[in-house]
């Protein structure tokens, strides 16, 4: 199983497609869509109403974060690998597991599933309303490919691993936020946050003890020895582009993860 995210960084964008695709192809692994992806196609993506401006505007920021895939990807190539990531399923559920990008949230993920043309998936008309802020597409696709977020305290800001100084944290949507502080609650944690309560208006989704385990990725954690985020509930992204550790995990059909069944490489870079 690939959780998403196989674009924008890293030297071996196109190795890593590669791989993944033809694992898939040839039937030997099933992938599902990343943030990376979708934001991709709605950089390559013109407006309708709109000539010339694209779904995913081509801010300096934008550029940026989509440099690595630009350099490494020619442009014929890229139309080809376009069409490859409107093929990919947002989640897949296989009963015993389920895997999505970054957080299976089972309203969102049946307002996707509805809206999604199934002749042209992730074509113009769903990608304008899918990044057109207010939109219920919107909101949806945000909860399911980036995970929840809150706004932190006035005056309190992170820095992520790109040095980008934010004034959102993404959560630990999968429990309740009742009698939690920011710090504690952030994904991954924060302890510089100050011991803020966490209002019980946070939008989590939290998900049940005796439901099939998720795996996730997205959420960039440290390069340290993995472990399930919740009895059920593990992400298998340890920032091997940044230096960290390519992650997987041995599924044995157990309903409680484990340590133990976690397996790493570190990256070379």
């Amino acid at each position: 199983m690939f959780c998403g995210d196989y674009i924008d960084r890293g030297p071996q964008i196109h190795d890593v497609l590669t791989i993944v695709r033809s694992m898939v192809e040839g039937a030997a692994a099933l992938a599902v869509m990343g943030n990376h992806e979708f934001n991709a196609i709605a950089f390559h993506t013109e407006r309708s109403d709109l000539p010339g401006e694209h779904c995913r505007p081509h801010s300096e920021k934008n550029v940026r974060q989509h440099r690595a895939t630009l350099d490494q990807i020619s442009e014929m190539e890229l139309a080809d690998w376009l069409n490859w990531f409107r093929s990919l399923p947002v989640c897949l559920d296989l009963q015993s597991i389920r895997i999505v990008h970054a957080c299976w949230d089972p309203g969102g993920l049946d307002f996707i599933d509805q809206t999604l043309s199934r002749k042209q998936p992730f074509d113009a008309q769903f990608m304008q309303r899918a990044t057109a802020v207010g939109d219920p597409l919107f909101d949806a696709v945000e909860r399911v490919l980036k995970g929840p977020e809150m706004e932190l305290p006035e005056g309190v800001v992170v820095t992520d691993k790109d040095g980008t100084a934010r004034r959102r944290i993404r959560i630990r949507w999968f429990e309740s936020p009742q009698g939690r502080h920011l710090g504690d609650y952030a994904l991954p944690r924060e302890p510089n946050i100050p011991g803020v309560s966490v209002p019980e208006s946070a939008p989590a989704v939290p998900y049940p003890a005796d439901a099939p385990p998720v795996f996730v990725g997205h959420y960039w954690l440290p390069p340290r020895k993995p472990a399930p985020l919740a009895a059920n509930i593990a992400c298998l992204d340890y920032s091997v582009a940044k230096g960290g550790l390519l992650c997987g995990y041995r599924f044995d059909g157990e309903s409680t993860l484990s340590d133990d069944r976690f397996v790493t490489v570190r990256s070379r870079d």
